[in-house]
């Protein structure tokens, strides 16, 4: 049986995605926007923006605390 929930993670990322980025470009190609898209997920999703579900951390900063830890 599978859960109502499964795909949340995925559909809350592709949310932000669009309303952060796509919605705001004009691209003009296809290797513009992977570009954009590459960069928007490794400089600001992964690096920059907090996630109350990590104390308010950015995905790069929790694991790097939870490697000091370990």
């Amino acid at each position: 049986m599978r859960e109502c929930r499964d795909n949340a993670v995925a559909e809350s990322f592709f949310h932000t995605l669009k309303t952060g980025l796509i919605h705001h470009e004009d691209f003009q190609t296809r290797e513009e926007a992977q570009q954009a898209i590459f960069e928007y997920i490794e400089v600001f999703y992964n690096c920059q923006r907090k996630r109350s579900t990590n104390s308010y951390l950015t995905p790069f900063k929790y694991e790097q605390q939870l490697a000091e830890a370990a």
